[in-house]
């Protein structure tokens, strides 16, 4: 079993938990957070880039000239590819760059980006806290009482409007609730403060996942 420090938003240490190794310290395996983090980037495409061939572009389908004898090279219309306002050739059109990934894979890659995490001691727990308000300066303090820098992500076990509103206007500063949490937030902060109870509720996630393995 992993011990940590559960702090409060003064940065004080509450009390010790204790988490799983399985959760904690499992492999890394590079290569399925790799083809998770690719998938995931490919899937934010909206593939909607756009051109238009000969056939679009508006323009008289006449040729310009004649064929033989002027001492020009023979030529098309004005809509050829090779011409100035001419329709682009094997432009892009319209696609779906989607990369469907099995489900137990993306479940695989957060654990290892996670257990990363971790193991790098890039994980801060915290007490569950809320506010009864959105005040930007109490994150802030929160923030400098854990000595964080950098790009922060907030993991939380449940929405809370006043929490998000207080944070969204600090940069490089997020939130997100556990059960929202993707392999690419994880690996793009440079730090993951998670809450008591979405701590143990991931732990719980990633136990089934261990479970599942076990009856394949």
């Amino acid at each position: 079993m992993a011990t940590l420090n559960v702090h409060n938003r003064s940065g004080e240490v509450l009390h010790e938990k204790e988490l799983s190794d399985s959760f904690t310290h499992a492999e890394v395996n590079t290569d399925v957070i790799h083809q998770c983090v690719v998938a995931y980037l490919a899937n934010q495409r909206t593939g909607t880039a756009s051109t238009k061939s000969r056939s679009e572009v508006r323009g008289s389908g006449k040729k310009l000239y004649r064929q033989k004898g002027t001492g020009r090279a023979r030529v098309g219309d004005a809509r050829s590819p090779i011409r100035v306002s001419g329709g682009v050739a094997f432009g892009p059109k319209p696609r779906s760059y989607r990369q469907n990934t099995p489900k137990q894979v993306r479940r695989l890659g957060l654990k290892c980006a996670i257990a990363d995490r971790f193991q790098n001691e890039q994980c801060v727990l915290i007490e569950d806290f809320t506010l009864e308000r959105p005040r930007t300066k109490e994150i802030v303090s929160l923030l400098d009482a854990l000595n964080l820098e950098g790009k922060v992500l907030f993991v939380l076990d449940e929405h809370n409007p006043n929490i998000f509103l207080s944070l969204r206007n600090i940069p490089k500063v997020n939130s997100c609730t556990w059960d929202t949490l993707n392999i690419y937030q994880v690996l793009w902060h440079d730090k993951l403060v998670i809450t008591e109870r979405a701590s143990e509720k991931l732990e719980a996630k990633f136990a089934d996942l261990e479970g599942e393995h076990d009856e394949g």
